[in-house]
């Protein structure tokens, strides 16, 4: 039974949103990949600084400034998955409360304002790290990291969530569930 409504899904979300989907999939993927090692390497950098500090009294001034260009790593990279698998906040006390179609809509246009949030970092973030680049700016304090490449998870964030905004949108404006949601079988639409 499970295969057949499988088979039946498939053929409904068509070829081109099937395609959409596998390289959505993979690209929010390898972002999420990149944020958790973020995170992790963010959990390291703060436990090592924390012993350094109290336990030799030899505190690393440059953490506090990795660790922030980390954070901004993790949201960019991992909003698209988040987006994607339908994690992102949202009031469904009263969205839960629609009926199916009204609650599809809901999703499609929650979908387009993300889209148009998507390319205001596309963007604006562009515009910004060229700027940044061509002035030659750099990060203040003890790094002095050229900006433009901290100021390109923007736009690399906002494309990312751009594609998964555009995969949302068409899966319900097709009417097809939203993904990350438990299906009938308890298994996740999203396949992670």
């Amino acid at each position: 039974m499970a295969d057949t409504h499988g088979t039946a899904q498939q053929r409904r979300e068509g070829p081109a949103l099937r395609a959409l989907g596998h390289v959505v999939r993979a690209l929010a993927g390898a972002g999420m990949a990149v944020a958790a090692a973020s995170l992790l390497l963010s959990l390291c950098l703060i436990g090592w600084a924390v012993v350094m500090r109290y336990v030799f009294n030899a505190a690393p001034v440059w953490v506090d400034e990795v660790v922030g260009f980390l954070l901004v790593a993790i949201v960019m990279l991992a909003a698209a998955r988040t987006l994607r698998r339908g994690e992102h906040i949202g009031v469904d006390l009263l969205v839960d409360r629609l009926s199916l179609p009204a609650r599809r809509w809901t999703q499609a246009w929650s979908a387009l304002a993300v889209a148009v949030v998507a390319c205001v970092l596309i963007i604006n973030g562009w515009g910004t790290a060229s700027l940044a680049r061509m002035l030659g700016l750099v990060t203040e304090g003890n790094l002095e990291w050229p900006t433009w490449m901290l100021m390109l998870l923007m736009p690399v964030g906002g494309a990312l969530l751009l594609l998964a905004a555009v995969e949302v949108f068409w899966r319900a404006v097709a009417g097809l569930p939203a993904l990350g949601k438990s299906t009938d079988h308890g298994q996740a639409e999203d396949g992670a």
